[in-house]
């Protein structure tokens, strides 16, 4: 009908994906499954990109290297953030487009001192980090990856829990036959981070020495790995969910898994920048740390090593830095929250992402009174529209849930205060910093695409 040009009619991915499309897809979901289920970490991701990367013809960045147009470089920044890019036709006075994601997840760390034994037991004593619901990580199975500087300076991997032959860790719960007092504490009291401790180990070694159980585990860890108790203060150890990435429901459309905030993200903009031409503005891709903990440190998005690395190329065309960031644009690749039907009083549904609906913009996160966010300008979401339109992918418009009912961040608002229009789009997930999270094969790909779509063509 004529009045029909009138309503914004929005349709499920299914409803209009082509043969051609849904083949890539699976092909796309099934490298993202992979890619899933061995990048536990934010090294372990960073080590994948870059392997990636050197694959696919990028060579490690170094100063006062003579960039052309064409060239495709990336820089390692100390194994636990990267950033790439693809040099491009025009002066990088007009601007690059870049890809921002965050390789790091919601997890358990290990206290500086961890290891300690209680009643036969041996314990490790754990620091949630970021926003986790502490109910969610007790009676999983769990492994521990990360790496130890021994006092001799050699720095050693640690990876255990998801070979098949390894042994798997876990917190325990309570019975519910004991639980009529934790059943009265709401969640924040009933699980307290002090509680989340590592099961370990219970079987003793040796005769009258004090705690058993402990040197046991110590001993096991030192003939392995080479690793004493002191050296767990200079180490980092993540616990993670030890679990392979699935795909989920009777028809196969939904992907199950630890991570997927937001290394479903990393992975579209791996996949868009490996992919990448020679574009008509320098495409650039930066996988950050420390997202969710307010991008700090060294690793994270308020760290100079982006400014350093801009600095480095727009030195090599000699264009200051501020005059290329003010014609840049930033797709900030951050997940959404996902309408699910089972909780619906915290979604305002009209403004939710649905799954299967495609790719999630948000022209503001932030909370309450949109507090922290970046709130893109309405002539950033009108041209990023018109490249999706162009590129046939499916998108949505996304909150972070009702007004006053929480919110999050993305690292958005640190490219915006760089002078660089940024606009908040990625994935919608279910469960989202649970340890098993849920995304749609459909929205995933749509990712991919959308993120390659702005690396050919925001001019």
């Amino acid at each position: 009908m004529e009045d029909n040009k009138y309503y914004y009619i929005q349709k499920n991915i299914y409803d209009t994906i082509t043969d051609e499309d849904r083949q890539a897809m699976n092909r796309y979901c099934k490298g993202y499954m992979e890619f899933l289920t061995l990048a536990k970490t934010e090294r372990i991701a960073v080590s994948y990109a870059a392997k990636l990367a050197e694959a696919s013809g990028f060579v490690p960045y170094e100063p006062d290297m003579e960039l052309k147009s064409g060239m495709r470089i990336y820089l390692n920044n100390r194994g636990k953030s990267m950033m790439f890019a693809v040099i491009g036709k025009r002066k990088l006075s007009e601007g690059v487009n870049i890809a921002a994601a965050h390789v790091d997840s919601p997890r358990l760390d290990l206290k500086p001192l961890p290891l300690y034994e209680e009643d036969g037991v041996a314990f490790l004593k754990t620091h949630y980090y970021g926003g986790i619901r502490k109910h969610q990580w007790v009676a999983i199975p769990l492994a521990l990856y990360g790496v130890a500087v021994l006092g001799n300076g050699e720095k050693v991997e640690v990876a255990i829990g998801d070979s098949v032959d390894d042994p798997q860790f876990t917190i325990t719960d309570l019975l519910p036959h004991l639980s009529a007092q934790q059943n009265k504490k709401v969640l924040s009291e009933a699980y307290t981070g002090e509680s989340l401790n590592i099961l370990f180990g219970s079987e003793p070694i040796g005769g009258e020495e004090k705690d058993r159980v402990k040197l046991h585990v110590l001993k096991i860890l030192g003939r392995k790995y080479g690793i004493t108790e002191e050296d767990f203060v200079s180490a980092e150890f993540e616990a993670v969910p030890a679990y392979k990435a699935t795909e989920l429901g009777l028809d196969r459309s939904l992907i199950g898994g630890y991570g997927q905030d937001d290394r479903v993200c990393v992975y579209a903009c791996l996949q868009a920048i490996i992919e990448q031409g020679i574009p008509e503005k320098t495409a650039v891709c930066i996988l950050a740390d420390k997202e969710e903990i307010g991008s700090e440190g060294v690793t994270g998005m308020k760290s100079a090593a982006f400014e350093r690395f801009m600095l480095d190329l727009c030195d090599s065309q000699d264009v200051k830095i501020t005059h290329c960031y003010a014609k840049s644009f930033c797709l900030s690749a951050d997940v959404c929250n996902g309408h699910d039907p089972n909780y619906p009083e915290v979604t305002e549904k009209r403004n939710a992402a649905h799954m299967n609906f495609g790719i999630g913009v948000m022209k503001y996160t932030g909370s309450k009174g949109k507090s922290g966010a970046n709130d893109a300008s309405a002539e950033v979401v009108g041209k990023l529209r018109q490249i999706y339109k162009k590129c046939a992918v499916s998108w949505q418009m996304a909150e972070l849930g009702k007004v006053d009912q929480g919110g999050g961040g993305t690292v958005a608002m640190f490219m915006a205060e760089r002078n660089i229009d940024t606009i908040d789009a990625g994935v919608p997930v279910l469960a989202m910093h649970a340890p098993f999270e849920v995304t749609s094969k459909a929205d995933c790909y749509m990712a991919y695409k959308g993120i390659k779509a702005v690396f050919d063509n925001y001019l």
